[in-house]
């Protein structure tokens, strides 16, 4: 935590126009370590090769990292196609964005880290929108991705474990002894709480280890039981705040690279919050996501420390610049 609060503070003082100088630098080292955790350096944990394996038992995770520098390559590339024509972007932009976009999506995926790589689309679209593109363009993209979607499944693209996470969610009681034991846990597990909850390590099936990855992907599910709808409601509140503070920030930025930084941050926490706090609840298909700045994990805990950072610094920009 203290390395985080580091990086934080660090990130925070760095001027956005030096940040987005280093974009291509940070984007092509993220990149590098993706391919390179695909390698027999990478370890393979819960079938995933998506960590680096460092002396006293610390683990890295690019992936964590690369919506970081998805979100400055992107916000980069439209903010310096604006400065060089006014009236909105190239669409040469967007083609040079959905490149740079392509293979972070790409390696994530044959990791393969579903969750993430679903983090990185919605946060590109996001910015995309957001660019000042013409609408028509948007809606012709729109098309391609939907076909692009429905083409994986034709041509069955994605794993079998993959394919019975999304079945086991729109049939949750069809096997409840194998695909959807965790998705049945979780939800009993939430509802067990109450109002207000068993108390702080009195959870019993927490305890009992009834839902599996507590420490990360079903975090929630022990705020549920142990701290009741009371204290789910105070982190759902808290994460509401941060996201909220990072769209203001975003609609005060003084150029348009702060606006897609701050909106690309703000939509990474957002659609992961609902996606973590969905599955345990059972509204989304489970996926291995973090739940932000509560789930246990030391890449992606750096990764919204950094995050929290870039946001102060398009904040202090915008102090400095009144």
């Amino acid at each position: 935590m203290v390395i985080g609060l580091v990086l934080m503070v660090g990130v925070s003082l760095i001027d956005t126009r030096q940040i987005r100088s280093w974009a291509p630098f940070l984007y092509g080292c993220t990149v590098f370590s993706l391919l390179v955790v695909l390698t027999p350096a990478g370890t393979v944990v819960n079938g995933a090769r998506a960590w680096f394996s460092l002396p006293g038992g610390f683990q890295i995770e690019p992936n964590e990292f690369a919506k970081i520098a998805l979100i400055l390559i992107t916000a980069a590339i439209f903010s310096q196609a604006r400065r060089a024509k006014s009236g909105g972007p190239r669409v040469r932009a967007l083609f040079l964005a959905l490149a740079c976009a392509a293979p972070l999506i790409g390696l994530v995926v044959i990791e393969p880290a579903l969750g993430v790589a679903l983090v990185l689309v919605v946060v590109t679209a996001t910015l995309i929108v957001l660019s000042g593109l013409r609408l028509r363009v948007i809606a012709a993209l729109a098309v391609v991705v939907g076909v692009t979607i429905v083409a994986a499944g034709d041509l069955h693209l994605l794993k079998d474990y993959q394919l019975t996470r999304f079945t086991s969610f729109l049939h949750p009681n069809q096997d409840l002894a194998g695909a959807g034991y965790n998705a049945a846990q979780a939800k009993i597990a939430v509802g067990s709480g109450g109002m207000f909850g068993s108390g702080l390590f009195h959870g019993q099936l927490v305890a009992g280890n009834f839902v599996p990855s507590q420490q990360t992907d079903f975090i929630f599910t022990v705020a549920g039981e142990e701290l009741g709808f009371v204290g789910t409601i105070v982190i759902v509140f808290l994460l509401g705040v941060v996201i909220l503070r990072a769209l203001r920030i975003a609609t005060r930025a003084d150029d348009l690279f702060g606006l897609l930084v701050a909106s690309g941050i703000a939509m990474w926490f957002a659609f992961q919050s609902f996606v973590n706090i969905g599955m345990t609840i059972g509204i989304m298909p489970i996926t291995g996501l973090p739940l932000p700045f509560v789930s246990y994990g030391g890449s992606a805990i750096f990764a919204d420390m950094i995050a929290i950072g870039l946001l102060q610094s398009v904040h202090r920009r915008r102090t400095v610049f009144d």
